[in-house]
């Protein structure tokens, strides 16, 4: 099964070259070694927030495959939706699943459910595919798509993931898709960010799960991120750091509506 792009042409260039050359603009020419356990990473158009993913991605050592836990934004489908097997075209190629660890992820994770169609229409974990693929050609990825759910089924899956690939061989790196606050002011935006980074920073899921409840944050991929930090604590991660912040602001120069994009890594 080859899982076709859905937001080429919208989120970031359809032609293959028009999209090289945005990469070129977007991310760092030096590289980084930082060996990460998982990343946070935002998932507006290119134009908005790419230069902020590609910082973060160009500044991590990236193993070959990869788990991008991402929002459903489109409601189809089931609440914790794998993609199994397969390809997932780009304008750069085809990017394949890694088949022997999603089916080992199945064995560990009972929540997983194999469902390419919620899968079809969303954005939030195509739009990290193409920066994965310019910066390690050879990578492989395991795409789980994320609905609704309770905070305990949410602290399940990150746990029984982070179980999952403390038996794996391989090295893999989770990266949780998502997008700050929406569409109010600037300076509100930025305040609510700070707490709901602060949490991430503090490498507490529930209190990031709380966070955003309480104060309202509109954190679209508060589960992704949860997940992750949970997968990671597993894993025995130990630290996180904010590598950029900025919002649509600082691109479009419009600051009475804006979203905050945050790029975080966990060692």
């Amino acid at each position: 099964m080859v899982r076709q792009p859905a937001v080429a042409g919208a989120f970031y260039p359809q032609d293959k070259g028009e999209l090289i050359a945005q990469l070129e603009r977007i991310v760092p020419q030096q590289r980084g070694t930082r060996n990460c356990l998982g990343l946070i990473s935002p998932h507006a158009g290119y134009v908005y927030s790419g230069a902020i993913a590609g910082h973060l991605f160009a500044e991590v050592r990236l193993p070959r495959q990869v788990v991008i836990l991402g929002p459903n934004h489109q409601g189809l489908g089931s609440d914790i939706a794998l993609f199994a097997e397969g390809f997932w075209q780009t304008p750069l190629g085809q990017v394949p699943v890694a088949a022997e660890l999603a089916a080992h992820l199945v064995h560990f994770c009972p929540q997983l459910q194999i469902d390419p169609a919620a899968h079809r229409f969303e954005h939030s974990i195509e739009v990290q595919v193409p920066l994965l693929q310019y910066l390690q050609p050879d990578v492989q990825i395991v795409p789980i798509c994320l609905g609704s759910g309770t905070l305990d089924t949410w602290l399940e899956l990150g746990t029984a993931l982070g179980s999952a690939l403390n038996e794996w061989a391989e090295d893999v790196l989770i990266v949780a898709s998502s997008d700050m606050n929406h569409f109010l002011s600037a300076e509100e935006t930025e305040r609510r960010d700070r707490l709901a980074i602060d949490a991430v920073l503090a490498l507490d899921p529930v209190l990031l799960w709380q966070t955003v409840r309480e104060h309202r944050i509109s954190m679209c991929g508060v589960i992704p991120a949860l997940v992750m930090l949970q997968a990671v604590l597993q894993r025995g991660a130990s630290q996180c750091e904010l590598v950029h912040y900025g919002h649509s602001g600082d691109v479009n120069g419009d600051m009475s509506r804006v979203v905050g994009y945050a790029a975080l890594a966990v060692s």
